[in-house]
């Protein structure tokens, strides 16, 4: 369940400050009168995160066990792929997020009517769908209860009311503390996520070494037990993990999280421009920080 709120809060926040972003800066040239076609789009981004999550749950209804199983690990190791990528995309590109999104808005308001729509589907879709689609992934790792949902859900619902107190400028978030931490932790649960995906493609037959394990401690830690559910749930830990699971998340783990590290103690930069403008100032509102590397 922490795992789950983790990603929510954390891809949540992403998502709320780009909203934030969008919705200010019209609000500060003035247009309030294109914020409903703002919002269509934005809506129209959450509705298909939805339907994606919705298909990946309902989808593979009705297939083999073989064919679930290849489903969910196929699927488990794009999720890890496509979150790795945009971990260290923003990283690079998110000093000039806020520029170019403006930049967008800008350009929409000079063309089609239906131009903003399409920039607030596209800013907040791809974000929407990263995020439906690694915690459909990790809430598959985690079990069939509904804890991971339950945390899943906390998560998006603290980053909105996060990112409306940040927008707002009711409260100053240290974004560059903030996302180095929990992008640190996001890659633990990836790696996780990624080792559950390699158990399910040996479950389907697709790769080997199913009943060739690394380590079986099921005895002394019981997935049944309160701190075998901690564990489970927090590092996606299986008592008994094969060779190939234990190859995999080391492999994952030590080059992502080193890489990771790196970019975000390197050399620092000037202070990036602010993040938010709030809908009651004309000029940007200071936020601690910068919307760094995850």
């Amino acid at each position: 369940m922490l795992g789950n709120f983790l990603i929510g809060l954390r891809e949540g926040l992403e998502a709320a400050l780009v909203v934030g972003i969008l919705v200010a800066y019209v609000v500060k040239i003035n247009r309030r009168d294109v914020l409903p076609r703002l919002w269509l789009g934005i809506t129209a981004a959450v509705l298909l995160s939805l339907g994606v999550g919705a298909a990946l749950t309902y989808g593979s209804r009705g297939l083999t066990f073989e064919a679930q199983e290849a489903f969910g690990g196929f699927m488990s190791i794009f999720a890890v792929g496509l979150v790795t990528w945009m971990i260290f995309w923003m990283a690079k590109a998110a000093r000039t997020i806020k520029g170019e999104l403006e930049s967008n808005i800008d350009k929409a308001l000079t063309a089609s009517a239906m131009g903003l729509v399409v920039v607030g589907f596209i800013s907040v879709g791809r974000e929407g769908i990263e995020t439906a689609l690694f915690i459909w992934a990790a809430v598959q790792s985690s079990g069939s209860t509904t804890a991971p949902l339950i945390g899943a859900a906390l998560g998006l619902a603290v980053a909105v009311f996060l990112g409306y107190l940040v927008y707002r400028g009711a409260v100053k978030l240290n974004l560059s503390t903030f996302f180095k931490w929990t992008g640190a932790a996001l890659i633990v649960v990836a790696a996780g996520v990624l080792a559950y995906g390699v158990h399910d493609l040996q479950e389907a037959g697709i790769l080997p070494g199913l009943h060739n394990l690394a380590f079986d401690v099921s005895e002394q830690v019981p997935p049944s037990s309160w701190y075998g559910t901690v564990l489970k749930a927090v590092f996606n830990f299986s008592p008994a993990t094969t060779v190939l699971e234990a190859i995999v998340w080391v492999a994952y783990i030590v080059p992502t999280m080193t890489l990771f590290w790196m970019r975000v103690n390197g050399k620092k930069k000037p202070p990036a421009a602010s993040v938010v403008v709030t809908e009651t100032q004309t000029s940007t509102t200071a936020v601690t920080g910068d919307v760094n590397a995850r």
